[in-house]
């Protein structure tokens, strides 16, 4: 299990879901989209049972409310889809999650970042990297890689997201 042991800042994504605000590594993000049609996925579980198309590429989808017991909501006005660069079984993959909404960008120091207690935690605290101090509240970092790895449909093989390598 993956946590937050470091003394750099934390540059990460913050999005909503379902009225809860969470974060998640900007490393992983390859590019944010409004709502693109979704192709379901017959007979697919949960979590990931839908695929859509980034730029010729067809790509699953994910959606993250359904790994913190929320509710499944119709899309807004505000909906995006994030698209994540990850290690999937040694190779590169992408993945799209559904965001409600989609923040900004912030870097959270390394002074404000702490352990996700074990105790009193709405969401798997496995499913938790860090919780980042903002200003007199708190957000939950994902851990995006144990959240991806829980055996419904995509699993995640690797500590960091896969750094494209330029052809010389």
């Amino acid at each position: 299990m993956t946590k937050w042991h470091g003394d750099r800042p934390l540059e990460v994504l913050t999005l909503g879901l379902q009225g809860e605000i969470f974060a998640l590594e900007a490393a992983y993000v390859r590019e944010i989209l409004d709502l693109v049609p979704i192709t379901e996925v017959p007979d697919s579980r949960p979590f990931v049972n839908g695929l859509i198309n980034v730029r010729g590429k067809v790509v699953p989808l994910a959606d993250l409310r359904l790994k913190f017991g929320l509710e499944q909501t119709a899309a807004t006005i505000d909906t995006r889809i994030v698209v994540l660069e990850v290690v999937y079984q040694g190779s590169p993959a992408i993945i799209g999650i559904r965001a409600d909404k989609v923040y900004e960008i912030i870097e959270i120091p390394a002074s404000a970042l702490e352990e996700t207690p074990r105790i009193g935690m709405r969401w798997r605290p496995d499913y938790i990297l860090c919780i980042g101090k903002q200003g007199e509240g708190f957000i939950a970092i994902m851990n995006i890689e144990r959240i991806l790895a829980d055996n419904d449909g995509c699993e995640v093989s690797a500590n960091r997201p896969f750094q494209q390598q330029s052809a010389a």
